[in-house]
């Protein structure tokens, strides 16, 4: 009896051995053109016997999987295609142009030819949705997600799709710390960007403008965007209002956030709050209030030429590249503080995939200096990884002057959650809001509006989450 139990303990230790190692290579965890350890460590490692070890050698051999070479090893080989791993990968369809995502998987191919990346480009339009719902179906293995869909997996305790990843020391903390939850960390950051003025150097230069500063106020903005202007040509300022990466800038910049009293209501009549929307509404008072349907649009406008200044971001800069306009950065104006939006995208291994080793591979590949690099040197991206981004060389194509500038206005970053809401309580108040800022809706009506609006988004949120 004893020995038939022995019997078969062997058979699947031996079947363990065979599955490992298999697994080991589709992985990439052990790369092609590398050795598997020797035999005798094999032996110690599965607790097998030398005979039993080449055996399942000879398992691996006959697959394809390996070949062994005399008197040196068993050498790991590249897979045919039948045995190669694929893995799904989804992001923004408006993403991959902007990080040159092809050739990015194509070193990605070269470096892992036994793993298949196939890209899946999912709409904009809510995107967290699609995302959570591809990832419950197994559809996705890799995923793009910024720290706003993360908001949204938080709000909708839904970030146990997420797999833990490992942190990486060549990170900044702010842009980590946005994406752990319970001691982990769920996604690794990738790239990030502050929001900006973008404008064209050379209308400034024709209208005989001072060029924009960290000493601007929006009143500067006002004024000279209304010099920057020609009729029936272009018109000096402009942002796409209804995102919420723009609007909220200005609560952002009240240099307070919302609270609740001691009953659990808010109290914004009479606030900075309410006084920053009113900033906003002075200054769409001078400028344009809807010109297109997105910041996809607004950007366009700026490349068409029929516009001097944008608010925009580091990712809108690489539609500029190929472009004749002779652009430039600058901060932000400010309010009561001068913040500024951060906006980070990162990567997240879905827990409900069965090529989870396959996917992290991707996210460290994607992640690692060389790519990131990269990056720096081909984008004009901002890429996670901080040495990376220190590199100092010839540069491949025209790089604003001020392109580092986002080095000095770090302390100005703020993300959206700093309000103190929650996106489910943005969305809530986004109509009304904009009612306010089209002149539609006095501040007192919309201070009570407000107050109203956040606490029953507040109470339906905790029900729907619960």
């Amino acid at each position: 009896m004893q020995k038939r139990l022995s019997r078969k303990h062997f058979r699947v230790r031996l079947e363990d051995m065979i599955v490992t190692l298999r697994q080991e290579i589709l992985s990439g965890k052990a790369a092609i053109g590398s050795y598997l350890p020797s035999e005798s460590d094999l032996e110690k490692r599965f607790e097998l016997s030398n005979a039993s070890v080449r055996n399942g050698l000879k398992v691996l051999v006959e697959e394809g999987f390996i070949e062994k070479i005399a008197r040196v090893g068993n050498r790991i080989i590249s897979p045919s295609s039948e045995q190669k791993t694929v893995i799904k990968f989804g992001y923004v369809h408006s993403f991959a142009g902007l990080v040159e995502m092809e050739e990015l998987l194509e070193e990605f191919a070269k470096q892992y030819p036994h793993i298949v990346v196939h890209p899946i480009e999912l709409p904009s339009g809510s995107y967290s949705k699609s995302l959570k719902q591809y990832m419950e179906a197994e559809l996705l293995d890799c995923v793009m997600i910024n720290n706003n869909n993360f908001q949204d997996f938080v709000e909708n305790d839904c970030t146990h799709l997420l797999e833990p990843i490992e942190q990486m020391d060549d990170l900044y903390p702010f842009l980590t710390e946005p994406f752990q939850q319970g001691g982990h960390t769920l996604v690794r950051p990738f790239n990030y960007s502050p929001v900006v003025l973008c404008y064209n150097k050379k209308h400034f230069e024709q209208s005989q403008v001072p060029l924009p500063d960290s000493s601007w106020a929006w009143r500067d903005l006002f004024t000279y965007g209304q010099q920057l202007s020609v009729k029936n040509e272009r018109f000096g300022f402009y942002f796409y209002l209804p995102s919420r990466n723009r609007w909220p800038i200005f609560m952002l910049q009240s240099g307070t956030s919302f609270q609740t009293d001691d009953s659990g209501n808010y109290r914004l009549h009479g606030s900075k709050i309410i006084e920053s929307l009113e900033a906003c509404r002075d200054l769409l008072d001078v400028f344009p209030r809807i010109l297109s349907e997105s910041n996809a649009d607004a950007e366009a406008l700026f490349l068409e030429e029929k516009v001097s200044v944008i608010m925009t971001t580091y990712f809108f800069l690489n539609q500029l590249r190929d472009s004749n306009i002779p652009f430039e950065v600058s901060p932000l104006p400010g309010l009561q503080d001068s913040s500024t939006l951060l906006i980070i995208n990162g990567l997240a291994v879905n827990s409900r995939s069965s090529n989870k080793e396959a996917a992290k591979l991707l996210v460290d590949f994607l992640t690692s200096y060389e790519i990131q690099l990269l990056l720096r040197r081909k984008t004009l991206n901002i890429t996670a990884h901080r040495r990376a981004m220190e590199w100092e060389g010839e540069e491949s194509g025209y790089r604003p002057s001020r392109f580092f500038l986002y080095r000095d206005i770090f302390p100005t970053f703020r993300l959206i959650t700093e309000l103190g809401l929650s996106n489910y309580q943005l969305k809530s108040i986004q109509r009304d809001i904009m009612l306010f800022l089209s002149g539609l809706q006095n501040s007192a009506a919309l201070s009570s509006r407000l107050e109203q609006l956040l606490i029953e988004a507040k109470e339906s949120n905790i029900i729907h989450s619960s």
